[in-house]
């Protein structure tokens, strides 16, 4: 069986590093090699080359259930712990133990906000977050305000936001969660959270402090013991790795309550056979993360480049300042709306967003929040860098853009 495989494994690890390291996509009709721009990577990354080849030995090689006791089983489980043990040491936890497996993004955090609700609600009944948090986060607090609690919706300033004041009028004795996420996944700013620990603490408050991190896993330092993180979520694909696995850091003595029940895997908190290929690759991918130090001049250099080409087209508008998170960078092309400049560029086979993939097409909670016009808001563009983005995909999309400007019926 296994050695059925392995040509197939060598061919698709062939076939997936010709697409990658020559930035082009295999037309599954013809087989021609055709140009492309993926500049849409806060919504999904393409997988590293280590993180694949992972996914595929643990598939075809290592593919004991982690909980089974006999010895497949326990290579499964051996090989999950590393991740574990890779997990926490990238975001400074004190123990492996405080590592969790989800599925990603949206199930962390949708773990964090109705654990931490469900395990404090007789401590009090007042949530803060913010207006702009992702889909996950805001759709959980709606639900858990039509059950009575009491949710606070900070608001950003002009440049996306929260000040230190706002979130030291709203936190109080009786807040059980603060969930603030590091970094938007629109707009890129970036939250003050390490300011938060100190707030929640001068306010005697109970609450359990929470950290949407998927924008910022890989992209700036995490150090949970020093920022006074009670939980934390990040997901793989957005780092490279395989989509269907992610990360929930919850500090030693924070207790939440599970969603789901019905097996003794991940301390019973997540139950269910852990999806070892995607957190193997997971690992990998961490790994594989370059210096962010380095990183980060690198995707700075290209945020700036693409600033400097976006001010010599007339009708740009930029929502995202220069304090934002380099690897994101939101503007509107004022008149054209965002669907219509989607589809343009998609044509020429060149990959952004309007915002949130989540949101589907639909008008941004964050600009408004932020308190974009309706027009700059109709119009809006995120592109979002990744370790393979080049300056010459920054003037593609100029290039691209200033034909759009140029031919594209404006709306009335």
């Amino acid at each position: 069986m296994v050695s059925e495989l392995e040509p197939c494994g060598s061919h698709f690890t062939q076939h997936f590093m010709k697409a990658v390291q020559s930035k082009k996509k295999i037309d599954k009709n013809t087989g021609d090699v055709l140009k492309e721009i993926y500049l849409d990577n806060s919504a999904t990354t393409v997988t590293c080359e280590k993180a694949a080849q992972k996914a595929l030995e643990i598939m075809t090689t290592q593919y004991g259930n982690p909980s089974s006791l006999h010895s497949k089983g326990l290579e499964a489980q051996h090989e999950l712990e590393y991740v574990r043990q890779v997990a926490a040491k990238y975001i400074g936890a004190a123990d492996n133990s405080e590592i969790y497996f989800t599925s990603g993004g949206t199930e962390g955090n949708n773990t964090a906000v109705f654990g931490a609700v469900n395990a404090l609600k007789r401590r009090g009944n007042k949530i803060v977050t913010t207006a702009i948090e992702h889909s996950s986060v805001l759709e959980a607090m709606q639900k858990l305000e039509k059950d009575g609690l009491e949710v606070v919706y900070l608001r950003p300033d002009s440049s996306g936001s929260i000040s230190w004041q706002s979130l030291t009028n709203a936190i109080d004795a009786k807040t059980i969660l603060v969930s603030v996420m590091a970094v938007n996944n629109e707009t890129g700013a970036i939250q003050p959270i390490e300011k938060i620990r100190k707030i929640i603490d001068k306010a005697k408050a109970p609450a359990v402090f929470h950290v949407d991190a998927v924008q910022m896993f890989g992209k700036l330092p995490i150090k949970v013991k020093k920022t006074g993180v009670d939980v934390l979520t990040a997901s793989s694909h957005k780092i490279h790795g395989p989509k269907g696995a992610g990360i929930l850091y919850v500090r030693k003595g924070v207790r939440l309550l599970p969603l789901h029940y019905g097996g003794e895997q991940e301390h019973k908190l997540r139950p269910g056979t852990e999806p070892l290929p995607a957190v193997a690759g997971m690992g990998a991918a961490i790994e594989e993360l370059p210096d962010f130090r380095e990183e980060l001049t690198k995707i700075t250099e290209l945020n700036v480049y693409l600033r400097t080409q976006l001010g010599k087209i007339e009708n740009v508008h930029i929502n995202s300042n220069a304090e934002c998170l380099p690897y994101i960078l939101n503007f509107s092309l004022r008149g054209l709306r965002s669907e219509t400049i989607l589809h343009y560029l998609a044509e020429h086979h060149i990959y952004v967003s309007s915002g949130s993939a989540c949101a589907k097409g639909k008008k941004s909670h964050v600009l408004t929040a932020q308190g974009l016009d309706s027009e700059l808001a109709d119009s809006a563009v995120r592109v979002s860098f990744s370790r393979y983005n080049t300056k010459e995909d920054v003037d593609e999309l100029i290039n691209s853009l200033i034909k759009a400007d140029n031919t594209l019926a404006r709306a009335k």
